[in-house]
């Protein structure tokens, strides 16, 4: 099957921020976080990890900036609830295999479920058990960027914390 959206992915990445799936909006258009009411491209560059605020078109050249991106489903899109109950093993390990290929410093999740169905357990916001990394990469979890989800501006801090985390590891 075709991957929704192609992978963001290579050598020396700082993050790989991975979520559930392309939403319908995405698939659509073909653009990672391409839903006008997801606060990814503006929380990211808040943050500093960008140097101005992306479009949704512009998702390719974050790699240029340390900065990957994936999902977990790659063959699917819509909710995360909707495709949860499609996550297989073949896809965790898919994503394993990624990650310990690229060897990012930190595999962030945009989202508690999307790290709960790759690592099999519920899970807290913040940087993960040094026993969930997928090789040298460590895990974050992050509150998800989508409209849907993000209700509180304290979930902003987590990804302050992210940012932070990645400027200490440089």
């Amino acid at each position: 099957m075709k991957n929704v959206l192609d992978d963001v992915l290579g050598p020396d990445l700082r993050v790989v921020f991975c979520g559930m799936a392309a939403g319908s909006r995405s698939a659509k258009h073909e653009h990672y976080y391409a839903h006008r009411g997801n606060r990814f491209w503006q929380i990211i560059q808040e943050t500093g990890l960008t140097p101005k605020e992306l479009s949704p078109r512009e998702f390719r050249s974050v790699k240029e900036l340390g900065i990957g991106l994936t999902d977990l489903v790659k063959t699917d899109s819509g909710s995360d609830k909707a495709l949860k109950a499609k996550v297989a093993e073949q896809d965790r390990t898919n994503l394993s295999r990624k990650i310990a290929s690229c060897r990012p410093r930190v595999l962030a999740f945009n989202g508690k479920q999307p790290a709960k169905q790759f690592l099999g357990r519920s899970v807290e916001y913040g940087l993960q058990l040094q026993s969930d990394n997928v090789g040298n990469s460590m895990v974050f979890v992050l509150p998800s960027t989508s409209s849907v989800n993000w209700r509180w501006p304290k979930h902003k801090c987590y990804w302050f914390d992210l940012a932070r985390h990645l400027k200490m590891r440089k």
